[in-house]
């Protein structure tokens, strides 16, 4: 059992510094190329995944504090001298780390980072993550050689945290046999379907990457069949074409180059002249019929009854036989229109769907369950329904119900599970990008998936994509392959980019794989029995409504339970688990109260588990004062002190002052100590004091913006606050969590008063002129102001004023009484009290309030002058 009282344990690294503008650096580049940096994290799609570099930044600052346990390797297998990193006086090891550690504060953040790009484990750690996601957390922390334990009620999130944890298990080369049994089995058949005539020469055949669809509506008034382009671009134009565009032609349905698809064009195949940028479809989901001038609403017409149907009109080629010939590559890659051969092969592949019985169990047969973000909601416009779908594989065109399930029947041929199963993470994750909800980005000639939002957008255009793959394209079966097999390599022989004097540097691989001693448990953290005590939660919890995970996962889920139902046992429901979900969800009644409610529920749960001195961080993204007061208060309910937080990544940290606030934190909390009573005056001039030291030793050492050194000025207010929850007193009454964050805000923004400075130099032993102008310093208050109140005398040296000085005495006679500030008010009544004449209320008329008692008892501890207290004693 670890220590049980919270007000004498150290205070880990984490709480004392974090190297931000490192971890803002690596990450933002990590986030721009995440296949490179962490390819485990990349094996499927999970939303809102947290970045690898921020995960073995919070787990090096949180699990690395006892020197003793400490043991540090050069990726390659040699053990570090560690008096590189510390006092070359130091006599051992254990003496180098402990003066590390010694030294992480937030002017010297970086102490530890030197870490970061070694092979650094700690002994007898365990790290629980109760949503636990794609894996992040548990994947960086089983790095320090961690043993740990994840929770996540999803079973997909289950599923591809259990492959990504088994990977360094697993033989490559019995991995990329499977692979090649199953292409032997499919490939041929597979790529047959998407053959087309190459234009350059009638004896080559051409791959097609890409096929493009437009839906069709008949207009409700005339009839006319109305094809439901928003556009007439097809792609932006590659290699000596990149200044020009490719259109489709409306009249004799070509592919041509134009010059400003916004202008007048002519097709240079008919002569037909258009604006390609003027489609049928206009914002806002209407089509205008070009016959008769009807505009009608989509979605009115499929409710009157009507039905999508879709015609085929460009595809993207690649034509190897074209580029083994040495063609330059404007010629072996392009666009043209569909051909009849095109449509008529795709007719042949939906005729062999609907005949092939034996495929039939490899596509999902069940409904779309309505939801928050299938149905339209206050979450989510979109509503599938009105679109005229209804089932999950009305998603799906005939071709790619064809080619999906006869790629899964070969998967499910493998016989070693577990290798089939790494197969079929591929084959999920590939379903992004095989559905007609993924688009073509025209600017950028690439496919784009369907969940480009955290939700489903149906399409009046798509891009059907070439299931199995050809030698270029995005998330085909065959290149989601690649990206498993090297994450099954990264696994096995992880290494880590990282900064040298910053610039970006690969180290050696590691001798420790990414995998060790684990546990999954899949179900409601609130739910799963927990032996263990655990050091650290390290976790990324849900946010209110911003991802609706239940929901969006539903879409892999159904295709992965074909496979998983007879093996585990959260896969034989139809559908993942909704009610149960921790999260914001108009669909099944639970608003924004119940979402923190339960979070409640879980944060009780996490401290039961962790021990005394452990510690819980976590990442937030955090929008508004309400949600930052309720995050805080149910942290606090439970039984945490926040001790710290970081703003994460700089491209997600946006830090506003006022009634918003929205960015990305690291929250760091301890179990909590016994909380004392407060006056909000006193606790609001210690968060002040608190701020200001943060502000002013992040600012000797670290040259972070002002946004991000807000962010962590107000963990460090929360610090304050943690002390003392619901115990804090204003004017009678407890002040609420909301009042105090609502408050933090303005100590933050700089919103201070003149008495609070006073205050704060009076409760230091020698105040001298330099401490007033670095109390003020990053606030609206001016020196001068507390010169002009005569708070203080510089004429002769320094020294801070008293009631009984003639020059503060005729400042405050010289005040209406509804001009006094409380510190005026009760230094007036110390100057009257001294005269011992009638009493003060009665000869001052004045309200006797909680602000006033506060400053006059700060007074009394302040300047040792128990007068103070008897001022508003019966």
């Amino acid at each position: 059992m670890s220590d049980s009282d919270p007000d004498s344990r150290e205070r880990l690294p984490i709480e004392r510094g974090f190297p931000v503008e490192q971890v803002n650096d690596l990450a933002d580049r990590e986030g721009r190329a995440k296949l490179h940096y962490r390819p485990l994290s990349t094996i499927h799609k999970w939303w809102a995944r947290r970045l690898g570099s921020v995960f073995r930044a919070i787990s090096l600052y949180s699990l690395v504090d006892d020197p003793e346990t400490v043991e540090v390797r050069e990726p390659g297998g040699e053990d570090v001298d560690l008096s590189d990193f510390g006092d070359d006086s130091a006599d051992s090891a254990g003496d180098d780390i402990g003066q590390l550690l010694d030294s992480v504060s937030l002017t010297d953040p970086d102490a530890l980072w030197d870490l970061y790009a070694k092979d650094v484990r700690v002994e007898g750690k365990s790290v629980l993550d109760p949503f636990a996601g794609g894996g992040t957390s548990l994947l960086e922390a089983v790095r320090f050689d961690a043993d740990v334990t994840g929770i996540d009620l999803n079973p997909v999130s289950w599923f591809v945290t259990k492959k990504a944890l088994e990977a360094h298990r697993i033989d490559v080369e019995d991995l990329q046999q499977a692979f090649e049994e199953v292409r032997a089995s499919v490939a041929e058949e597979l790529r047959s379907q998407y053959e087309t005539a190459c234009p350059h020469d009638d004896g080559h055949v051409a791959d097609v990457m890409y096929a493009f669809w437009v839906r069709k509506l008949d207009c409700t008034s005339c009839g006319e069949t109305i094809r439901l382009f928003k556009d007439y671009r097809v792609a932006a134009g590659r290699y000596e074409n990149d200044d020009r565009y490719n259109v489709f032609c409306p009249d004799c349905e070509s592919v041509f180059l134009t010059d400003d698809y916004r202008t007048d064009s002519t097709c240079s195949e008919c002569g037909h002249e258009f604006v390609p940028a003027n489609g049928p479809v206009t914002r806002g989901g209407n089509y205008g019929c070009p016959s008769c001038g009807l505009k009608y609403p989509l979605v009115d017409a499929i409710a009157d009854g009507q039905s999508y149907s879709a015609d085929l009109y460009a595809v993207e080629y690649y034509c190897t036989d074209c580029e083994d010939e040495g063609g330059d590559r404007s010629s072996f890659k392009g666009y043209k229109a569909a051909t009849e051969r095109d449509r008529t092969q795709f007719d042949d592949a939906s005729e062999a769907w609907h005949s092939a019985d034996d495929l039939d169990e490899y596509a999902p047969r069940g409904d779309i369950p309505e939801g928050a973000i299938t149905a339209s909601s206050s979450i989510n416009g979109n509503d599938v329904f009105s679109h005229g779908y209804e089932t999950w594989r009305d998603m799906f065109n005939d071709r790619q119900l064809y080619c999906l399930s006869t790629l899964l029947s070969a998967i499910d041929d493998v016989d070693d599970r577990t290798i089939r199963e790494y197969l079929l993470v591929a084959f999920s994750d590939s379903l992004m990008f095989q559905n007609d909800f993924a688009l073509y980005n025209v600017t950028g000639t690439k496919i784009e998936g369907i969940f480009r939002r955290n939700s489903f957008t149906p399409r009046v255009e798509y891009a059907e994509n070439n299931v199995w793959g050809t030698r270029a394209g995005r998330g085909t079966f065959e290149n989601t392959w690649e990206k498993i097999r090297k994450a099954v390599e990264f696994a096995d022989s992880p290494s880590e980019r990282h900064l040298e004097d910053g610039e970006l540097a690969r180290t050696d691989p590691f001798d420790k794989p990414v995998g060790g001693e684990y546990t999954l448990h899949q179900g409601d953290v609130r739910d799963v029995a927990l032996d263990s005590e655990y050091d650290a939660v390290i976790t990324d919890p849900p946010h209110y409504d911003n991802v609706v995970y239940s929901e969006v996962s539903d879409f892999f889920y159904v295709w992965q339970r074909l496979l998983l139902a007879d093996e585990y046992p959260c896969f034989e429901s139809e559908t993942t688990p909704r009610e149960e979900s921790i999260v914001e969800n108009p669909a099944v009644g639970k608003d924004a109260a119940d979402f923190e409610s339960e979070l409640g529920e879980a944060f009780s749960k996490i401290r039961d588990v962790l021990k005394d001195d452990g510690v819980l961080a976590f990442t937030y993204r955090h929008t508004g004062t309400e949600s930052w007061a309720s995050l805080l208060g149910s942290l606090c309910e439970e039984g945490f002190d926040v001790t710290a937080t970081y703003p994460i990544s700089a491209n997600l940290s946006d830090f506003v002052m006022g009634d918003e606030l929205s960015f990305s934190v690291v929250v760091v909390a301890r179990p909590a100590a016994d909380r004392e009573p407060i006056s909000w005056s006193s606790l609001r001039r210690r968060m002040h004091l608190a701020a200001k030291r943060a502000r002013d030793e992040i600012r000797e050492g670290q040259t972070l913006s002002e946004g991000d050194i807000g962010v962590v000025e107000l963990g460090r207010c929360f610090r304050e606050y943690s002390k003392h929850h619901a115990k804090v007193h204003r004017d009678g009454s407890v002040m609420t969590v909301g009042e105090v964050v609502g408050e933090m805000y303005d100590i933050v923004a700089g919103n201070v008063s003149p008495d609070d400075i006073y205050l704060q130099l009076s409760a230091m032993d020698r105040p001298t002129r330099e401490d007033v102008t670095r109390l003020c310093r990053g606030t609206e208050i001016d020196p001068e102001d507390l010169r002009d109140r005569a708070l203080f005398d510089a004429d002769d040296g320094f020294r801070l004023t008293r009631w009984d000085d003639d020059e503060r005495l005729s400042y405050l006679r010289g005040k209406a009484r509804d001009e006094l500030s409380a510190l005026g008010l009760v230094q007036l009544l110390r100057y009257d009290a001294d005269r011992r004449t009638e009493p003060i209320d009665e000869r001052r008329d004045i309200e006797v309030t909680g602000e006033l008692i506060d400053v006059a008892t700060d007074l009394a501890e302040r300047t040792g002058d128990e007068e103070y207290r008897n001022l508003f004693r019966d």
